[in-house]
């Protein structure tokens, strides 16, 4: 995939007010030691090629990171040791999650393949493997959260179910009506969301593998340019709070020009009872980019990333406000972000093919 071809891909939105908001408070803090206003570099590695996606494993022992020479990397967080699983995808990964037990690592990439690997061999090779998890584009991937199942997403407009335990399809989820973005489980209900190109968002339910209702339209991660002739949107990333009883989607807004990504990152929250848009969140003082990245505190608030002409910034919302309580400015922009284990360190993905390593607490 050449990066002009990657760039048309990143677009999107409309502006409207919020619907209804819900009442939200933060929850008490839970994580001692913890100073998002502290936050910064704790170490930087670099890959040869600009990354495209990171996460950490469950033991919290490694990074993983997407890039575009369509491999990837396992990072060694106490040596900075960098080990390569390579010759599975021929593009882009931008999907990675792993067995509870932190054993395996499912790769997603967009030559539409699903790959199995085992995540601390010394030279790691394909466990399993399907060609063509989707005719086309595999945009994300999430495993529930008693690890038995793998739920994908991509540009054939349908979510696949997958038995993590040997491949084996268990369904297929239709009913949306352009490329589905992202998907992601509820940490407590047998249940599934996912977002589309034009933010539609559907819920799933999992015992009986069929369509629940719709949520209101994220219309503010959608827009189709007149002037291209283009749709521009969906959610670059998903989470939910601890809690489940918000869903965040993270996207770009305001869009000007679908074809050059020039938008605002913003985030789009719902609460989950009522499926209602509880808070749009925006930068202060807008900058051009996409929100590529978001995860919840359990402090209670929500970190996301940004990545864009504008540059590279970290954000922090609180649930009841529309700006950020902080940010920070990255040495370049952001791809992807993910949240240690111990809830005091972040990963981020980067185009200058770093992989940063930020603590979120004072140096010393």
């Amino acid at each position: 995939m050449t990066q002009s071809e990657a760039k048309a891909e990143e677009k999107k939105e409309d502006k409207k007010p919020d619907a209804k908001p819900a009442e939200v408070k933060p929850a008490e803090a839970t994580v001692t030691g913890v100073d998002p206003a502290k936050t910064h570099e704790i170490s930087k590695w670099k890959h040869s090629r600009p990354l495209t996606a990171c996460r950490f494993d469950p033991t919290g022992k490694f990074a993983f990171t997407g890039a575009e020479d369509n491999t990837i990397q396992r990072w060694d967080l106490a040596t900075g040791t960098m080990t390569s699983l390579a010759g599975g995808h021929d593009s882009w990964v931008r999907a990675i999650g792993f067995s509870p037990d932190g054993q395996q690592v499912y790769t997603g990439g967009y030559d539409g393949r699903l790959i199995w690997w085992p995540t601390t061999a010394e030279k790691p090779e394909p466990i399993r493997k399907i060609d063509v998890a989707h005719n086309g584009w595999l945009r994300a991937l999430a495993v529930s959260p008693d690890g038995k199942t793998i739920a994908t997403c991509g540009n054939d407009n349908l979510i696949k179910l997958w038995d993590a335990a040997d491949g084996k399809p268990l369904g297929e989820l239709a009913g949306h009506q352009s490329h589905v973005y992202n998907v992601a489980f509820h940490p407590a209900l047998p249940a599934l969301v996912s977002c589309d190109l034009k933010g539609t968002v559907k819920q799933w339910d999992l015992t009986e593998k069929k369509h629940v209702r719709d949520f209101a339209v994220a219309t503010p991660l959608h827009k189709y340019d007149t002037t291209f002739r283009a749709d521009l949107g969906g959610a670059r990333s998903i989470a939910f709070s601890t809690d489940g009883k918000l869903l965040a989607l993270g996207g770009i807004t305001n869009v000007t020009n679908a074809f050059a990504g020039i938008g605002n990152p913003a985030l789009v929250v719902f609460d989950f009872e009522t499926a209602q848009i509880s808070k749009t969140h925006v930068a202060k003082e807008p900058v051009n980019g996409t929100a590529w990245g978001v995860r919840y505190h359990p402090n209670g608030y929500w970190i996301g990333l940004s990545g864009g002409g504008g540059g590279g910034f970290l954000y922090c919302w609180k649930p009841d406000a529309v700006n950020e309580f902080f940010k920070l400015k990255l040495p370049d922009f952001g791809r992807d972000l993910d949240l240690h284990v111990d809830h005091k360190r972040l990963a981020v993905a980067c185009f200058d093919q770093h992989l940063r390593l930020m603590g979120l607490f004072a140096k010393g």
